[in-house]
């Protein structure tokens, strides 16, 4: 397996002989709204082109459609019969943007030489912001003579990620860990520094990749916080990877 970070949450995936693309999230520094009244986003360039981004890849894994994870850029780049598997909540808004080969997984489904599993994720804790955030997925892949990979996606540390963990016994574990908040109670939607470190706890033979960090303005969560947080917990860098935009990752 290798993963290579993009940026934010978007990630080049080569698994079980495939290549492929996570979340792709590929619009130019500052062309986009701010989420939290501080500055355009994304914060950062992308570390390549954006057609390298997407070179060779095969089919596209998407979460949930928060323009910060399948964003204009990306739709436009995309051909239009290119696969796209995606939560069965997203099916037929992905359809309405003109794709044609949209693939939702409600549990189990086979592509190519790997099996994806769909697991709930929960983006936000209260109510008002559950219901405004909308659903979201994680997935968990597993191959022959692969590492079992468990994407947690936009979720914050809860039951049910514990539970997945608990299930599938991942390998590997990707996190969205960047502390974003929302609204004026700055409540908390994906994981934050404190989360991840729940996550490596709760996983104490798992390889902990945390993503989604230092590219959009509500995110609080720094990369040095991160590590930091976890060197106070005494979990090395070998179990929990922060890699750097552009940065890839053999396991």
């Amino acid at each position: 397996m290798k993963l290579t970070l993009i940026r934010n949450a978007t990630l080049r995936l080569t698994y079980a002989g495939h290549t492929f693309v996570i979340d792709p999230y590929l619009a130019t520094k500052g062309s986009l709204p701010a989420y939290a009244n501080v500055s355009p986003n994304p914060l950062v360039e992308l570390p390549m082109p954006a057609a390298d981004v997407l070179h060779d890849s095969e089919m596209t894994l998407v979460s949930h459609l928060h323009t910060d994870h399948f964003d204009a850029a990306a739709q436009h780049r995309l051909p239009q019969d290119h696969p796209l598997l995606c939560q069965p909540a997203d099916e037929a808004r992905i359809r309405d943007k003109g794709f044609q080969n949209v693939t939702p997984i409600a549990g189990t489904h086979t592509w190519g030489n790997m099996r994806i599993h769909r697991v709930n994720g929960r983006h936000g804790t209260s109510p008002a912001i559950l219901r405004l955030m909308g659903p979201v997925s994680g997935f968990v892949l597993q191959a022959t003579d692969e590492p079992t990979l468990y994407w947690v996606g936009d979720s914050v540390w809860y039951e049910d990620v514990a539970a997945a963990i608990d299930q599938w016994q991942p390998d590997v574990i990707v996190t969205h860990s960047g502390g974003a908040v929302w609204g004026n109670e700055q409540e908390a939607i994906i994981m934050d520094a404190a989360q991840t470190v729940a996550v490596c706890q709760h996983a104490p033979h798992s390889t902990v990749i945390a993503t989604h960090l230092e590219a959009l303005d509500h995110c609080l969560t720094s990369r040095a916080a991160l590590r930091q947080a976890a060197t106070d917990a005494h979990i090395s860098p070998a179990r929990l990877r922060i890699p750097a935009d552009g940065e890839a990752i053999t396991l």
